[in-house]
């Protein structure tokens, strides 16, 4: 994958190895998870740590998520598909 940043965070992208598999799995692009970390809704856990969702309409698995972790990076722990906020 292409080296990443989020200008929204100003901080350097950073995709686990698990998180690339769960992308490849669930065919979300990087320009897909560049539109999710710019532009998706956020819910925060603690200060640190956070989900970001996206609702691609053309996507039939709407919406999809990734939970993050702002440290020196920001690290992509895993891709979600079929994501909701209830629960």
């Amino acid at each position: 994958m292409a080296e990443m940043y989020s200008e929204r965070f100003h901080l350097k992208v950073r995709i686990t190895r698990h998180a690339m598999q769960r992308m490849l799995a669930r065919s979300i692009t990087e320009v897909e998870l560049a539109l999710i970390i710019e532009e998706g809704q956020t819910r925060y856990k603690d200060e640190k740590r956070l989900w970001i969702a996206y609702r691609f309409e053309a996507r039939s698995d709407n919406l999809l998520c990734v939970p993050v972790v702002l440290e020196d990076e920001l690290i992509v722990k895993t891709a979600m598909n079929h994501f909701s906020w209830e629960g």
